[in-house]
């Protein structure tokens, strides 16, 4: 499988204290890797890093071989999104945010492309309405179909489903799938849902303190954690 992204030795801190050291990560194209852990182990300054909002203080990180810095390139950051559990939505229609992304980057416009965006995430009959009217599901759904109009090769998601309806969750969850196994999408889905981690993901990391606990493929993971920690908290007796 092509590498995407290559970590080794990545830390980050602030105010002096670490809150990030990922020794060694690799993310391959097309997977779906889950991250998990409790709050504050990590979890949303590593998809910084990974959508270079931010840089590591020490270490090396790589996109395409590529070793991430202040001017790395347009091109390539370009090629990694992120949805965000809160969108910020733009204050006009809910096509006119879909169409967002496309119209930065200078693209033509493509309305086809758009709706069909639309279309699949349940969103046609409200192209028109403002975002400012959107239920948390539907602008969450509007945030994904931005994201996705431009076919990224990496979609970041920080929690992306947290206090959604079943019928909005499955939806996202559906989508998500399709992006990696029909596109090729990379994603890295941070959640506090196991469940949703073992339905998405190929492969599942525990982050605790910042450091990365265990990364194993799904089922080894779920069923046969090497860390007694992983044990724990798949098991829900860890206390936080």
């Amino acid at each position: 499988m092509e590498t995407l992204f290559r970590l080794r030795g990545v830390s980050k801190s602030y105010a002096g204290r670490r809150v990030l050291q990922i020794d060694s990560l690799d993310i391959q194209r097309g997977e779906v890797l889950a991250l998990v852990g409790p709050s504050g182990a990590g979890k949303s300054t590593l998809l910084r890093l990974l959508n270079f909002l931010e840089l590591p203080d020490q270490g090396e990180l790589l996109y395409q071989d590529q070793p991430a810095a202040a001017n790395f390139p347009l091109a390539l950051r370009r090629q990694v999104t992120t949805v965000f559990q809160r969108p910020a939505l733009l204050h006009e229609s809910v096509e006119a945010n879909v169409a967002y992304g496309l119209r930065l980057r200078g693209q033509r416009e493509n309305s086809g492309q758009v709706l069909a965006a639309l279309e699949r995430m349940g969103l046609l009959h409200l192209r028109r309405a403002p975002a400012r009217s959107l239920s948390g599901g539907e602008a969450q759904r509007v945030a994904l179909a931005r994201a996705l109009v431009i076919e990224p090769r990496v979609l970041l998601l920080d929690e992306p489903t947290a206090n959604l309806d079943p019928y909005n969750i499955s939806l996202i969850e559906e989508v998500v799938r399709e992006a990696s196994h029909e596109r090729g999408t990379s994603v890295v889905l941070v959640t506090h849902n196991i469940f949703q981690a073992k339905r998405l993901a190929q492969r599942v990391g525990l982050l605790l303190g910042g450091q990365m606990a265990e990364l194993a493929d799904c089922a080894e993971f779920f069923h046969a954690p090497r860390d007694l920690r992983t044990r724990a908290f798949v098991n829900g007796e860890m206390v936080y």
